[in-house]
């Protein structure tokens, strides 16, 4: 059913449901004149809370559900407005980026080629460069790059459950992007940054966007910084009477350093936090949607004095390796330092577990565990 009709059905069946219980008032209030009786009184209490239970209840009915079915309309705005503004949002990083390029090449870079040593300028010209293209590309890829979905051609396929939405088998480490309203391999999230879905296939390309972005903001907020200083002093006597007489170039010079320094160091602190994240995220072998997930399921095996571990954790150095795809040690040169088009390890289906821990280890882990929390 969908989501509007349904609305209009349960708003019609509301209505109805007050309008009976306005009639019984009317009928209580025409019998003033005889003694009130408890048992009309109850009666009407009664029929009052059975219209309110008739409007949410039945037999699968918890506080769960009922609000989800309250906050129902809330995820079917907030799906479609982040839908629609991917694109706003993909737009925005375009011409964010495209200005800060156009400031260091107009104002930051002169001043590099005028006042510093050839040897930072060929530092500042190759580091500069090999930033700017590892940003664009691994963002270019990240948003046009297909997250991976179930074959819905193979039924036999491996599966832990089946999508309520797709009607369609659910293999591990899959879940279903209620945006892009399809199951994602190895979803992590959705990005409206990318206005596309982070999966098993571009994984790598978002998280390295997220590193170079970072060191790229913080590459332009320590080259820009004395410029950012004598720029806003600059400003500060913009105000003096007389006014210093400074050109158009040299005011607007001003503006878009403040503005260069501003955004990047903020762009800095903020996507530095949410790469931090994921990387804590990566080292674990779990993704943000895992995240959840693991943390009840741990809870629970807690309180039945066992330790859940994680299927998909590796150690943290081959969970680095396998998110990028690093199969010697020349790849972490060609395949992490460089541009790589090449594909993840797996197709996102069939997933590889460590061997798994015996019974006496795990509870041996986990009264090891409990004497590091408690103490002696």
């Amino acid at each position: 059913m969908r989501i509007g009709s349904s609305w209009r059905w349960q708003l019609s069946r509301a209505m109805r449901l007050t309008l009976r219980w306005c009639r019984l008032c009317r009928l209580q209030r025409g019998s003033r004149g005889k003694p009130w009786i408890s048992g009309r009184i109850l009666e009407l209490w009664s029929y009052s809370n059975l219209l309110l239970r008739s409007l949410f209840y039945n037999s699968l009915t918890n506080s769960d559900t009922l609000l989800d079915c309250a906050f129902e309309p809330v995820y079917w705005i907030v799906d479609n407005v982040t839908r629609w503004f991917g694109v706003v949002f993909v737009c925005l990083v375009t011409i964010l980026t495209s200005s800060i390029v156009v400031i260091v090449y107009m104002f930051v870079l002169p001043t590099i080629l005028r006042t510093y040593p050839a040897h930072w300028i060929a530092w500042h010209l190759c580091c500069g460069h090999w930033l700017l293209v590892m940003v664009v590309f691994h963002y270019y890829k990240a948003t046009t790059t297909a997250p991976g979905h179930p074959p819905k051609d193979k039924i036999n396929i491996p599966s832990v459950s089946i999508c309520k939405k797709c009607i369609t088998p659910k293999p591990p480490r899959t879940h279903h992007c209620s945006i892009c309203n399809v199951c994602v391999l190895k979803m992590d999230h959705h990005c409206p940054w990318l206005n596309n879905c982070v999966g098993h296939f571009n994984h790598r390309y978002f998280f390295s966007f997220c590193i170079y972005m970072t060191l790229g903001c913080i590459y332009c907020s320590i080259s820009s910084r004395n410029l950012f200083l004598d720029a806003y002093n600059a400003i500060e006597t913009y105000y003096q009477t007389p006014p210093p007489d400074f050109t158009l170039r040299e005011t607007t010079a001003h503006k878009s350093i403040i503005f260069l320094w501003v955004l990047t160091s903020s762009v800095a602190v903020a996507l530095g936090g949410l790469t931090l994240w994921h990387a804590i995220l990566i080292s674990r072998g779990e993704t943000s949607v895992e995240r959840h997930i693991n943390r009840k399921e741990t809870k629970r095996q807690k309180e039945k004095g066992k330790v859940f571990r994680n299927p998909f954790h590796h150690g943290k150095m081959n969970n680095w390796k396998l998110l990028f795809g690093v199969e010697k040690k020349s790849h972490w040169f060609t395949r992490v330092l460089l541009p790589s088009t090449h594909l993840p390890g797996g197709d996102g289906i069939i997933w590889d577990s460590p061997p798994p821990v015996s019974e006496d280890t795990a509870e041996w882990i986990y009264t090891k565990a409990l004497w590091d929390a408690e103490g002696p």
